[in-house]
């Protein structure tokens, strides 16, 4: 592996067990307790901090299953917005060193540093650990960095000294970095795809790198050789400075069992209306179309796009059109086994430059936010799925137990 130390220089820096450590700000009396922070519904788990993951805790993991593993832990609702104003404070932190960032999610993004050393008059390692500090002193929270010649690179340095570490990983040194990480924590390979390389006696990152490129593609295709390009120090991924902004998003999924039940399917299609918006919120995004659609016994599909009236993210109105289009579509002599709700035309939210009505809509969606978050707030302190939004769906096991879900359905007044 011939290459110079910085022919190109990117920084990872991600946030330690982010969602945990957002809660931890406005908790400290749970500090040093072990936290996971759960899903919409309460269903999983989707965070935990480090003492979490070493009692066998994993992202994903049913909630009813993390409290036998770990019953005294803190088991806490996600409020994705307060993660999304964090974020904010973070990513405002790392554009004062550099305008070329990547949001590359809502606590990690990559760093185009490329002359940044003759500019600060500092090597790599201290713009990195100033970083580091600035964010812990003006956030609360603690970011890994790494920095290395390609984003591959700087994505596995990060990783390499977490939590609240930095890794600096020069072209000359990359070889010697690589002998020190499994095959398995190189991004984009999967426990499937690591015992297909163990087969082939690759069980390293510097075995992966060392074997021919045509080997590679011949086992993992291009995708592999776009990642030991990355590993070889040949920059394939570049940073992304542009938002990635998504044509659509969705909310889907199965029923649990065939219905033609109109109310049972409302229900359904509210929950949906619910986590959309919470999407939507996260990320900073409104929608104006929206398109609602169920799945038939037979596979075949029905829907309905409508325009929203002005673009938004608001819950109220998202189930509000999803119930005019379920008049619509709905045909009691059917059977239904699947519905969801696409949004469309999506927009980066806007502040200011409103017309009267939209200041007006605003301030009603803020108001709804408001009631959401004191909702969740109640079911944080006094249980899963005390409070709902009337008519959607809570997800419950019959019993406590095992076995088939239980869809009680709310009627609106």
């Amino acid at each position: 592996m011939l290459i110079s130390n910085w022919p190109n220089a990117i920084a990872h820096v991600d946030a330690d067990c982010f969602y945990a450590s957002c809660e931890l700000l406005r908790r400290p009396d749970l500090k040093g307790q072990p936290i996971c922070v759960l899903s919409s519904q309460d269903a999983c788990v989707v965070a935990k901090t480090y003492d979490a993951k070493a009692a066998g805790i994993t992202t994903g993991m049913p909630v009813w299953e993390a409290r036998k593993l770990l019953p005294q832990a803190n088991y806490l609702s996600a409020d994705f917005r307060y993660y999304g104003q964090i974020s904010d404070k973070l990513f405002a932190i790392i554009r004062r060193y550099s305008p070329a960032i990547e949001e590359y999610s809502i606590d990690e993004g990559f760093m185009d540093m490329n002359g940044l050393r003759s500019l600060y008059r500092k090597p790599y390692q201290a713009i990195a650990d100033e970083i580091r500090t600035t964010v812990r002193q003006e956030v609360g929270i603690t970011v890994s960095v790494g920095i290395s010649v390609t984003r591959t690179l700087a994505k596995m340095a990060s990783e390499y000294r977490k939590p609240n570490g930095t890794t600096i990983v020069a072209g000359r040194r990359i070889h010697d970095f690589l002998e020190h990480v499994s095959v398995r924590d190189i991004p984009g390979i999967g426990g499937n795809r690591q015992a297909l390389l163990n087969k082939f006696g690759i069980h390293t990152a510097a075995d992966f790198v060392d074997v021919p490129e045509r080997e590679i593609k011949r086992l993992l295709g291009k995708a592999g050789t776009d990642l030991w390009h990355e590993l070889n120090g040949t920059p394939i991924y570049k940073i992304e400075t542009e938002a990635r902004m998504p044509k659509s998003v969705a909310r889907t999924a199965s029923m649990g069992e065939v219905t033609q039940d109109k109310q049972t399917i409302h229900a359904h299609l509210l929950n949906h209306a619910m986590r959309l918006s919470k999407e939507l919120i996260t990320k900073r995004l409104t929608a104006r179309k929206l398109t609602v659609f169920l799945t038939l016994k037979s596979f075949d599909k029905q829907a309905s796009t409508s325009e929203l009236p002005y673009p938004s993210a608001d819950y109220f109105l998202l189930a509000s059109e999803a119930g005019r289009a379920l008049d619509d579509l709905y045909d009691p002599v059917s059977h239904y086994r699947a519905c969801g709700l696409i949004a469309g035309d999506i927009a980066i939210r806007q502040s200011g430059s409103f017309d009267l009505f939209q200041m007006a809509e605003q301030q009603r969606e803020e108001k709804h936010l408001k009631l959401l978050e004191t909702l969740h707030a109640i079911n944080r302190k006094h249980g899963d799925n005390v409070l709902s939004i009337c008519g959607s769906i809570q997800k419950r096991r019959a019993g406590g137990a095992m076995g088939r879900f239980v869809y009680p359905v709310l009627e609106c007044g």
